[in-house]
């Protein structure tokens, strides 16, 4: 059990930490970390929707950021050693509770397949539409079917 863990909003101080956590993962790994810059990220969780951190003894140990102007989930990633600890599923609710008050827009996601995100997503309640690219799933989750889960 992690007594000292806590979340909150993130802000733009936080973004070295968020590219640390983001750079770390071990699934849907950045084939080059330049993709996504600090201004890309700043950018998300300021403008264009917002994001959260989980923070445990000062460091942030996951986070999550969703998009109101793109309707989707931008990012939701945790650092390896704290994943399977109910970290990912709080940031997830967090975050869908917070878009779902903002719109009742339908809201979207890819991940890869076959990797533990998918399960996750799954197990969230998250419908697979199809594929995305040539190496990733396309999901949704329609603002009834999120209320429905959250009784």
């Amino acid at each position: 059990m992690l007594t000292d863990l806590t979340y909150r909003e993130a802000l733009v101080t936080d973004i070295p930490q968020i590219q640390y956590v983001r750079h770390t993962v071990k699934e849907n790994i950045l084939s080059n970390p330049e993709l996504v810059k600090d201004s890309d990220v700043e950018d998300y969780i300021t403008r264009r929707g917002k994001g959260w951190i989980a923070i445990v003894n000062n460091t942030i140990v996951g986070f999550a950021i969703v998009s109101t102007a793109d309707n989707n989930v931008w990012a939701l990633f945790i650092l390896p050693e704290f994943e399977n600890k109910g970290i990912g599923k709080t940031l997830h609710n967090i975050m869908m509770d917070w878009y779902f008050s903002q719109t009742q827009e339908t809201i979207w996601l890819s991940t890869g397949t076959g990797t533990r995100a998918e399960t996750f997503y799954r197990l969230k309640g998250w419908e697979n539409i199809g594929a995305y690219g040539t190496q990733e799933i396309k999901f949704i989750m329609a603002y009834k079917k999120w209320l429905s889960l959250m009784k």
